[in-house]
């Protein structure tokens, strides 16, 4: 297993961090991931107070395993932002009872997702007074952030200067906050990737049309490598639902891409463009707003994903979080299109955004869906 240093904090963690979201059907199948996790040399364990028992399973396993050293394994755990100080300082109490732990290595605020949410931090008698008392006593030994939002507000929310990391959304597959990856790494902020395997495109199943054009790599090697190629990337998390799904971990390697993996990448650079044709949206996000509140590029791109590389199922199941997820995924469905056409002289390769969300709506459609935790 390769370490890295986290940013600030100067924390040595794994290039993989366990999540603890996926992992809860058991307490004895929570034991075992976490036991394989930490034989594969995993340091880093992340959690939060939404995620069921994830807390109190993690604080049990902690003080049965005398043998291990409390010193040698970083814990992170998420509570939500808040406008009242007091409700956070009860969460964090909460969250140290529940782990049976006297401090946090890193708490992150789970979610700044909107404006108002890094307000409420960042207000005269906000729940930041809260947060510098837990830096000052103890209880928190670093502090960070997690973050859905859009491009602006994470930046925003960097400049502070508050966080000395951040949770984060990069992938091969969405690369919309790469000006994110370079400010966090100015900053010298730890950068944490959020579930690349899952969330990066449903890659531990992926559909035949990408094997296909990433061979002889599988997509989710090829991912993993994409982002542990890049020095300023710390960690990347991973949510096992039982230790079977560890195994799948490439060893961790420190070198470029090669020539063959870049290779692969520029196959799959010209794919999207040649099948996509005049359809493709580069997401340059000029379209936006829209007075129906669609996430026009964010829905145009689970479309080019679908058709170009048959991602069919990921772009499916967050197609479905368009209405139900409320700021953890904002927007709504393409079927609120009336056709304004108000888009439309903004989009620099001119294409019929109407039309496009039309068919999206036509190919995603389906029961909605909310996140997992909820």
């Amino acid at each position: 297993m390769l370490y890295r240093r986290f940013g600030k904090t100067n924390l040595l963690l794994s290039v993989f961090s366990l999540g603890t979201m996926r992992c809860l059907s058991s307490e004895t199948i929570f034991r075992q991931t976490i036991e394989q996790a930490i034989y594969l040399g995993i340091n880093h364990f992340e959690t939060a107070k939404g995620y069921g028992h994830s807390e109190r399973y993690l604080g049990q396993f902690l003080v049965q395993q005398s043998l291990i050293c409390r010193e040698k394994l970083y814990i992170t755990t998420k509570l939500p932002p808040t406008p009242d100080p007091d409700q956070m300082d009860q969460w964090l109490d909460e969250s140290l009872r529940c782990l049976q732990v006297d401090y946090l290595d890193c708490l992150a605020i789970h979610g700044i997702n909107t404006w108002e949410h890094l307000r409420w931090l960042t207000q005269p008698n906000g729940c930041w007074t809260t947060l510098e008392k837990a830096l000052d006593d103890g209880r928190v030994r670093h502090l960070g952030f997690s973050t859905h939002g859009s491009l602006d507000l994470i930046l925003e929310t960097i400049e502070t200067d508050l966080f000395e990391f951040v949770n984060l959304h990069y992938y091969y597959f969405f690369q919309r906050n790469a000006p994110a990856i370079i400010l966090a790494a100015q900053r010298n902020l730890g950068i944490f990737i959020i579930s690349p395997g899952d969330k990066g495109g449903c890659l531990y199943t992926p559909p035949s049309r990408l094997r296909r054009l990433c061979e002889p790599f599988s997509p989710l090697e090829l991912t993993y490598r994409f982002l542990l190629s890049d020095h300023r990337i710390t960690t990347l998390s991973v949510g096992a639902a039982n230790p079977k799904e560890l195994a799948c971990l490439p060893e961790s390697d420190v070198v470029p891409l090669t020539l063959s993996e870049i290779e692969v990448f520029q196959r799959l650079e010209t794919h999207i463009e040649i099948t996509l044709g005049s359809d493709y949206c580069r997401q340059c996000y000029q379209c936006l707003p829209c007075p129906e509140t669609i996430n026009i590029p964010e829905a145009l791109r689970l479309r080019n994903l679908a058709v170009a590389y048959d991602m069919i199922d990921f772009a499916k199941y967050r197609y479905k979080m368009f209405g139900n997820a409320a700021h953890w995924f904002p927007g709504n469905q393409c079927s609120y299109c009336n056709e304004c056409g108000d888009c439309l002289p903004r989009c620099p390769e001119k294409l019929n955004i109407p039309k496009l969300l039309q068919d999206t709506h036509q190919r995603l459609q389906g029961l909605p869906r909310r996140r997992l935790w909820e």
